[in-house]
């Protein structure tokens, strides 16, 4: 493997699979398998799950919400999905942790830097849920932070498309991919990889962001190897 150790970013609308919302156990067991194969190829693994497929908290807001309330319960949707990952693979025979940042000892540990390292060396998959703990800060951003806590060698953020276009491509037949990238480049252009707070703090850490379809069987375990399989962001 390229990577040795790897924060996989996923989408909370990825474990809809075909549904309009929710969680689709289909989905959650492709994921799982895919996981379960870059693990037996030794990279160290955390995972950070949206909650798109539950609640946004800032389509929250602008319905009227208040963005705090709206973001908590977004937080909170995270964990749910973290649990559902965990139950897959655990049942994929994959050893996993739930780490919150917000405390619910009953249901997952809290989050501990020290404590997250030392189960990624052990070979478990470490699911990092609740986000930063914070509103106002999405998954994306708090992906790239867990990232850089982990000392992480890339952030990979799975989505539906194979790489960061300069159109939407499932709109513009016409819409071009990018293979490589600069963080300067994806602010000055609002390209909308992630938020510009996750995109500048990559950035201001020089952390790899690679972006790819995990949809593909194969994909998350090629992108792990370092085949050019989606868009490469850099310095």
């Amino acid at each position: 493997m390229h990577y040795k150790r790897i924060l996989l970013k996923i989408s909370g609308e990825a474990l809809m699979g075909d549904g309009a919302y929710g969680i689709s156990p289909d989905m959650i067991d492709f994921v799982a398998r895919e996981i379960q194969t870059v693990r037996q190829g030794g990279v160290q693994l955390g995972l950070v799950i949206g909650a798109g497929n539950i609640f946004r908290g800032v389509a929250g807001a602008a319905g009227g919400m208040n963005r705090s309330s709206a973001d908590n319960m977004g937080m909170l949707a995270t964990v749910l999905n973290a649990l559902a990952m965990e139950d897959g693979l655990e049942r994929a025979g994959v050893p996993c942790r739930v780490m919150s940042a917000i405390t619910m000892r009953n249901v997952c540990e809290p989050y501990v830097r020290a404590r997250a390292v030392e189960h990624l060396d052990k070979g478990r998959v470490v699911i990092f849920a609740a986000g930063t703990g914070n509103p106002y800060f999405t998954t994306d951003t708090g992906g790239v932070l867990r990232a850089l806590e982990i000392e992480a060698d890339v952030i990979m953020k799975a989505t539906r498309v194979d790489g960061v276009y300069d159109r939407d491509p499932e709109k513009d037949a016409g819409a071009v991919r990018f293979d490589k990238l600069t963080y300067t480049k994806v602010l000055q252009d609002e390209l909308r990889v992630m938020d510009a707070a996750g995109i500048s703090l990559a950035r201001d850490n020089d952390l790899p962001i690679f972006v790819f379809n995990m949809k593909e069987p194969g994909n998350i375990c090629r992108a792990a190897s370092g085949e050019d399989i989606g868009t490469l962001i850099t310095g």
